[in-house]
């Protein structure tokens, strides 16, 4: 063995030895207990960043965990390969989206191999794949038969010079967020995905997810947001009925005024003869529609000219217009009482509207309608007959009175959406529809798939090409055989990133979307790990996606990923000065010479080169606009995939964010190299090949090996139960403290330390396998550690002949005490009262009290 502890070598060595082995291939093998471990696939943008190789060794720590359970795991990788970035790129550096993006997975996949992570390459896909997307479309014209998919006009974020729909996300101050163009709100066809209708099932079934965070459930619940409530009319002169839905009809008798979204039919008509209501409605179009904007933005309207007429009262209430109404949400109409709702009042009090008070509170607290609205539950007040009534028994009175009228009735509404999953892109796969102009839109017969994206296009900056494209446009009509079109509309990419998990458990079909003996072996998921940032729409049209295939009888549980970890942010410091214009210029951190205090903090910086005085901007997501990502190419070539994986995975617990510090990763370093020296050590004395003879044991032997089977018990509960590797790590570390203070090359004192070290290396294997790989080879294994049994904890190594108590006198630690651990309490006490540091703190004292808290401590109280 070396004396000195090479990573470049050992682990390209290591690499190359799985890889001939194909060491991380797996198979259905119903004899075995599975275990499917699966963390979230990247972009492939071109380069890893520390936030993929965080998510990645995590999930590649609790795979190589479940492998040495026993468990046949399957931990497989692929790329999110379509989106807009690709069209960006292709656009910026003029090369063919598929060109650039099948370069950059090639590129990652290497990146991946050398951070040692053990991934099944068998099963690798790319969503760009036409025998990928092909399954997909298919899948699509299944649901279409089911009438669970629908083609309608929906308001969009329009770029006019990009030609594509945009994301409110990527409107920034009204424009576009690449082209820089005023974003238009635009009606275009769009196709839906009626998740509403699994809106009860994706509700309900989030009590099955038990082991996810409790954050990302609530997250979910909020998104879906069923509330029970009531479905009314009002009667509008020339108009008809026009219907509201609210949950808080103890409130109905407080309604001032209605209020309709700027694109409802009601303002649209009254619009036409009313330039200045017109022109407030086109001001409306370009509004932003994310929910922080519109709880912050100033409330606008106008009055329409009409009145609705209250369904019980029968009293007039003037309709406005308003920009906090939308078109999208619900009916588009909202009953407005500004006395108990702080959005109406702040329009009430803006336009001089009335404010009435309809409930009071059912305590003495005092209500000011002139300072804000009055939201909470309470009794009703100026409400006529139902004055007095609290809020369940109004609720009933006033929906029953509603239905006897004919005039509302008791519904369950849904905060959720249907799923809006067409875009106007190139780069994605195409929607299998063909539009006939005398048979509508037909599905595309299944002979005829994949419809197979172009990859031989220009890009003139004007839209997708293929909307230009005639030769992928025309087509014959499957129903009637007529001229027809295709869909140039392409999938959201969301489609393919919602089942993408599946087909890892059955990659190998040609012939189906899934093959259920496969899929029904390997899924659900039991461990998915990604960040937090996907906890509603990815997981939720995930889980959506899991149902579809559950009613196609593709699969056969109700969810797809049992256990979620959702890992936290990588951070680091991020340096810039101002330029001529007082701009920031960031600078990267390896550019940048830093003089810290004694307690780390950063007191001064400067350009490494130019020595410019730079500005400390603290600490922060890694990323491109500040220039603070550290290259994991960098860092493997420096230090090693394991200094890495170790590093990352010890610095903080997974869920939260990780702080980068190139002091860490040395001390990473510094504990391997320390663990290689420790076995050197060992096997330069002669190593050991024999049995421990339990029974012949040192008092100092026995310490050691309680240390050992303590730190298994504890790893073991860390990264199964708990999940925090941090803390596994540190345990082992305790024990490679107690390792080099155990000195005894006797024989069994060599069969200890041989124990400790292979422990050791067995519990960091799942970590850091490359060295945990040559370490368990030179402790004299033929056998690789990868199919090594987890460590076993020796039950009767835990019990302990002596035990180590804490003395305070009057709570404050004076000494540490040995005794016997079946001692009984009068020995305790006498050793304790015998130490010489205790009698020194309790000199001329008396004692009130002696307090033995047994296997723990000893308190004496003195006066």
């Amino acid at each position: 063995m070396n004396e000195q502890y090479r990573p470049q070598k050992i682990e390209q060595k290591i690499q190359q030895h799985w890889q001939e082995n194909d060491s991380f291939k797996c198979e259905e093998d119903l004899q075995k207990e599975k275990f499917y471990c699966l963390s979230m696939f990247p972009y492939p943008s071109g380069r890893l960043h520390m936030g993929h190789v965080r998510n990645y060794t995590i999930g590649d720590v609790v795979s190589r965990y479940q492998r040495m359970q026993g468990k046949n795991v399957l931990q497989p990788m692929g790329w999110d390969a379509f989106g807009l970035p690709a069209e960006n790129a292709a656009m910026k550096n003029n090369v063919a989206p598929a060109k650039w993006t099948y370069e950059n997975i090639d590129y990652m996949r290497n990146q991946l191999e050398q951070m040692g992570f053990g991934y099944d390459w068998n099963r690798e896909l790319a969503t760009c794949h036409p025998e990928y997307y092909r399954w997909e479309q298919w899948f699509f014209t299944k649901l279409m038969d089911k009438g669970l998919v629908y083609k309608k006009e929906a308001e969009v974020n329009w770029d006019p010079v990009d030609q594509t729909v945009l994301a409110n996300e990527q409107v920034i101050d009204g424009r576009g967020w690449r082209s820089g163009a005023l974003v238009e709100r635009k009606k275009i066809p769009q196709w839906f995905l009626k998740i509403t209708d699994y809106a009860d099932q994706l509700l309900s079934d989030l009590d099955q997810l038990d082991q996810w965070p409790e954050q990302v459930r609530t997250m979910q619940k909020n998104w879906i947001g069923r509330s029970e409530g009531v479905e009314l009319t009002f009667d509008v002169q020339g108009y008809g009925e026009l219907e509201v839905f609210t949950t808080r009809p103890d409130t109905l008798m407080g309604v001032t005024y209605v209020a309709v979204a700027a694109q409802h039919p009601l303002a649209m008509k009254a619009a036409e003869n009313n330039p200045e209501l017109a022109a407030f409605v086109e001001e409306c179009k370009n509004i932003k529609v994310a929910e922080a904007d519109m709880a912050t933005m100033e409330k606008k309207g106008m009055a329409l000219g009409i009145t609705a007429i209250h369904p019980l009262t029968g009293e007039e209430v003037p309709v406005w217009t308003a920009n906090f109404v939308l078109m999208d949400y619900g009916s588009g109409a909202v009953m407005s009482v500004p006395g108990h709702d702080q959005r109406d009042w702040e329009f009430a009090n803006k336009y001089g509207l009335p404010i009435k008070q309809v409930i009071r509170p059912l305590d003495d607290e005092v209500v000011d309608l002139d300072v804000e609205a009055y939201t909470e539950k309470g009794a009703l007040v100026n409400s006529g007959a139902y004055d007095d009534l609290e809020f369940d028994v109004a609720f009933k009175a006033i929906a029953a009175d509603l239905e006897a009228k004919g005039k509302g009735k008791v519904t369950v509404n849904f905060r959720l959406r249907d799923w809006g999953v067409s875009r106007q892109r190139y780069w994605g796969a195409p929607i299998p529809v063909i539009n006939c102009a005398s048979c509508g839109a037909v599905p595309v017969p299944e002979d005829q798939l994949p419809v197979v994206l172009p990859t031989d296009v220009e890009f003139d900056g004007s839209g997708s090409p293929i909307k230009k494209m005639e030769s992928f446009i025309n087509t014959t009509c499957p129903k009637c055989g007529g001229p027809a079109e295709r869909e140039t509309d392409t999938f959201d990419t969301f489609m393919e990133s919602s089942w993408y998990y599946a087909r890892y458990a059955s990659r190998s079909s040609e012939n189906a979307m899934l093959e259920p003996e496969k899929a029904n072996y390997w899924l659900p998921v039991d461990q998915y790990i990604g960040g937090i940032e996907h906890a509603i729409l990815h997981l939720l049209y995930s889980r959506f996606f899991h149902k579809l295939m559950r009613d196609e009888g593709l699969v056969n549980s109700d969810e797809p990923f049992t256990r979620l970890l959702c890992q936290g942010m990588v951070l680091a410091d991020s340096y810039y000065y101002e330029d001529d214009n007082g701009g920031q210029v960031w600078v990267a951190p390896t550019d940048v010479d830093v003089k810290t205090d004694e307690k780390g903090r950063v007191i001064s910086a400067s350009h490494r080169e130019t020595r410019q005085a730079l500005q400390h901007d603290g600490m922060s997501k890694m990323s491109k606009s500040k220039n603070n990502g550290i290259d994991p190419q960098v860092m493997i070539d420096k230090y090693g995939a394991d200094t890495v994986r170790l590093f990352m995975m010890f610095a903080a617990p997974p869920e939260q964010s990780l702080e980068w510090s190139d002091s860490g990763v040395e001390g990473a370093q510094r504990f391997l190299k320390r663990m290689w020296k420790q076995v050197f050590d060992h096997l330069n004395v002669g190593g050991s090949s024999v049995a421990i003879d339990k029974d012949n044991l040192t008092d100092v032997q026995k310490e050691l090996r309680l240390k050992v089977h303590q730190t298994i018990q504890k790893v073991s509960d860390d990264i199964e139960r708990r999940q925090t590797f941090n803390t596994a790590i540190a345990a082992v570390m305790e024990l490679s403290n107690t390792i080099a203070k155990f000195v005894d090359i006797s024989e069994q004192g060599r069969a200890v330390m041989q124990e400790a070290l292979e422990a050791a290396t067995l519990l960091l294997a799942p970590i850091v396998p490359h060295i945990s790989h040559q370490l368990w080879q030179e402790l004299g294994h033929d056998s690789d550690v990868l199919t090594a049994p987890w460590p076993i904890v020796d039950e009767s190594a835990l019990v302990q002949d002596t035990i180590q108590l804490v003395v305070q006198v009057n709570g404050k630690v004076r000494a540490k005490i040995n005794v016997a651990a079946d001692a009984d309490e009068d020995v305790v006490l006498h050793t304790a009262l015998a130490d010489e540091n205790v009698q020194k703190h309790m000199a001329d004292k008396t004692i009130r009290k002696k307090i033995v808290v047994p296997g723990r401590l000893v308190n004496i109280v003195v006066a």
